[in-house]
């Protein structure tokens, strides 16, 4: 039993770590925008429950050193609640590095650094002088919660609060005791404990929580405050707060909520049910379950194989002329669409996390640049792949860091220049098909094309006579080691971040496109597909071996005879509806050997650049596309996002359109002149369409 209990105490603290840590998000939101608007009243009652929460609850699942430090710092914005203290930054920037030490405590023995001891002492010390507290000794954590003065917001009200445990509530490791008596450090406290249910010794459960409490309080808190201090246990109790006014009986002059006739009931309920429950117990109404990323990805990873098995039994259904093998294969390939479309769903997360805790970043940032910099955001309840939103944070974190440092001018130069003395950086995003757009735009100096083409050609990067376009000079801040600041700081200089943004995105099978202008400012987009598991695909066949193109980046299909490659002169474009449109045979790219055909298809993709061609031999129809790695033996290989396993078995490659549009260009582009036409290779498009017809 004792086991058992260790257990479930362990589990309700990782539940309590997980809440804090969207806690600590939440208040650090908080307060970075009570740094921009000082006088709001509700930013300040945000940022206070924020504490008061963290506080109450580590407390209760036994983070004593936690609810101490926290219960400073809730002091200092009661203090501003109540008009005794003002808002500023410095008050704004300790509370912050607080937070930095209440996230070690709170992973301190997972992988994570413990808390400084003399940096909370020092930033308490400061907290305490800034707010006008005496120095006081540090408390025993067991009375941290009896130490906290009460609230002088308001008139003193009596209010009467009953408190009945649910029959789980001890098995959360919640001690109902803490409860109590961070109640009473509200006010004045009566408390009268109804006994009442205890049943026979013969009959106790030493798990159970049988006890219930009735208490009379005195306190100018609200229903909201004495609310808060049950808000960890409030589904797994019965809670009542009212106001009592002027004629508020003692506690054991009320009416008690657990008397004599319900706990006759109560005792009559628990022998009639099984476990102890009582019938009269209403049920809990859970809207929302933690589940571990882990079972999350197992849950997916066995989607997918069902999606392959799927598959499977449609080919052989297919090879059958059986009317009932066939109609099974449909429903199951309904169910099987069904499945997964949910399961990708729940792998589906909002990226305002993500945008969030970029504010602190840049407020950091901005203090220790000495530049005025503000955050905006937009579309931050778009959603996305969890797995892919794991992986922005570094990205986005660079570009941020990189405008900062690079674009955004000093306060005095924007004044020259006619701008905001604040500078702004906007964080968006946006889906697009089956894409999502996140930009990273800055209103800064914006990239200055001549000083990257001259760095380049000073570091042998591209040829001192090279005629650049500027999207291809755009691309060079992305190389390793390139950099155009002047000396190496602790933000930027050594060209390592942005290399770093393009690899992750390129892993992620995202891209990268890069707008700016003189004096405007700069704009980045990345474009991340919705999800790195499952996709809807195009099956198509190139001599004997089998591709998947995205069918969310596929237009049309159209079709390409040898009488249209003879007006095209020999160049590979098509004119589809008036429109040229430059195409690339797969069958020469991948260099494989097999009879031309008469009649050939030209799968028509959205890229970036525009709309280009795939030629292939024929179009096998839609499928859905489990998405496996090629291992790290091919990790070099571009234009294939992965592989997957068909019905039959064999195994199709998955090909990025954005990446083989770009091999094609600069196939082109470094060829050298006089060359034969026809090239063929795996990193070589044959007889692309020439670069100045795109």
């Amino acid at each position: 039993m004792k086991q058992t209990v260790a257990n479930n105490t362990d589990q309700f603290k990782q539940s309590f770590r997980e809440e804090a840590r969207e806690i600590l998000v939440d208040l650090e939101a908080a307060l970075l925008e009570l740094n921009e608007n000082p006088t709001d009243a509700e930013l300040v009652g945000r940022a206070f429950r924020g504490l008061h929460t963290i506080k109450g609850s580590g407390a209760m699942f036994g983070f004593e050193e936690l609810a101490a430090f926290t219960h400073n710092l809730e002091n200092a914005f009661d203090g501003v609640r109540n008009g005794k203290l003002a808002v500023s930054s410095e008050l704004i920037d300790l509370t912050l590095a607080a937070l930095d030490q209440i996230r070690n405590m709170l992973e301190e023995g997972i992988d994570r650094p413990s808390a400084d001891p003399s940096a909370c002492v020092e930033i308490l010390a400061k907290v305490r002088k800034l707010a006008g507290f005496a120095e006081e000794r540090p408390k025993a954590p067991q009375a941290v919660a009896a130490a906290q003065q009460p609230s002088e917001a308001g008139p003193v009200r009596e209010w009467r609060v009953g408190f009945v445990p649910g029959p789980d509530l001890l098995l959360n490791g919640t001690d109902p005791l803490l409860l109590l008596r961070e109640l009473g450090a509200l006010g004045g406290l009566s408390v009268r404990a109804c006994m009442e249910a205890i049943p026979p010794l013969a009959e106790l459960d030493a798990e159970r929580c049988y006890i219930a409490w009735e208490m009379a309080l005195s306190s100018s808190a609200g229903a909201d405050a004495i609310r808060d201090v049950f808000i960890f246990v409030e589904d797994s109790c019965e809670l009542t707060i009212e106001p009592c006014g002027s004629s508020a009986q003692a506690p054991s002059e009320q009416a008690s909520p657990c008397g004599d006739t319900a706990a006759a009931q109560a005792n009559e309920d628990r022998r009639s049910l099984p476990g102890g429950r009582r019938a009269s117990d209403k049920p809990e109404c859970v809207n929302t379950l933690r589940v571990p990323a882990a079972k999350l990805d197992q849950f997916v990873d066995l989607v997918g194989e069902l999606v392959t098995v799927q598959a499977r039994l449609s080919e052989l259904a297919g090879r059958r002329d059986d009317a009932e093998i066939a109609g099974v294969s449909e429903e199951i390939e309904r169910l099987t669409s069904a499945l997964r479309e949910n399961s990708m769903n729940l792998r589906m997360v909002p990226i305002r996390a993500t945008f969030e805790k970029f504010r602190r970043l840049v407020h950091d940032l901005a203090r220790d640049l000495g530049k005025d910099v503000e955050l905006t955001t937009e579309g931050a309840e778009t959603e996305l792949d969890k797995t892919v939103i794991e992986k922005l944070g570094d990205p986005l974190m660079h570009l941020i860091r990189n405008s900062m440092d690079h674009g955004v001018e000093a306060a005095d130069v924007r004044l020259a220049r006619g701008k905001r003395r604040t500078a702004t950086i906007h964080l968006s995003a946006r889906h697009s098909g089956a894409n999502v757009l996140i930009e990273v735009t800055d209103d800064g100096g914006g990239i200055d094309v001549d000083a990257v083409r001259k760095l380049a050609a000073e570091r042998g990067i591209v040829a001192a006579d090279a005629s650049l376009t500027e999207a291809e000079t755009f691309a060079l801040i992305f190389r390793p080691g390139f950099s155009t600041a002047s000396k190496v700081t602790d933000v930027s200089g050594r060209g390592v971040g942005m290399d770093v943004v393009r690899q992750n995105i390129e892993s992620l099978r995202g891209t990268i496109d890069v707008h700016s202008a003189a004096g405007e400012g700069t704009r980045v987009t990345l474009r991340l597909p919705l999800t790195l598991a499952i996709i809807d695909g195009l099956l198509v066949r190139v001599g004997s071996a089998s591709f998947v193109l995205p069918l969310a980046s596929t237009l049309e299909c159209i079709e390409l005879t040898r009488d249209d490659v003879k007006r095209a002169n020999g160049k590979h474009v098509v004119n589809m509806r008036g429109e040229i449109i430059p195409y690339i045979r797969l069958r020469e790219y991948f260099n494989i050997q097999a009879e031309s055909l008469e009649l050939e298809q030209i799968m028509v993709v959205e890229t970036v650049d525009g709309r280009d061609g795939f030629v292939v031999d024929q179009v096998l129809g839609d499928c859905q596309t489990v998405i496996k790695n090629l291992g790290r033996f091919y990790r070099h290989v571009q234009v294939v996002s992965g592989a997957t396993i068909l019905g039959n078995g064999t195994v199709a490659l998955i090909l990025d359109p954005e990446r083989l549009a770009q091999e094609a260009v600069r196939a082109i582009a470094e060829r050298p002149r006089g060359h034969p036409q026809a090239q063929v290779g795996r990193s070589r498009v044959t007889q692309a369409v020439p670069a100045t017809s795109r």
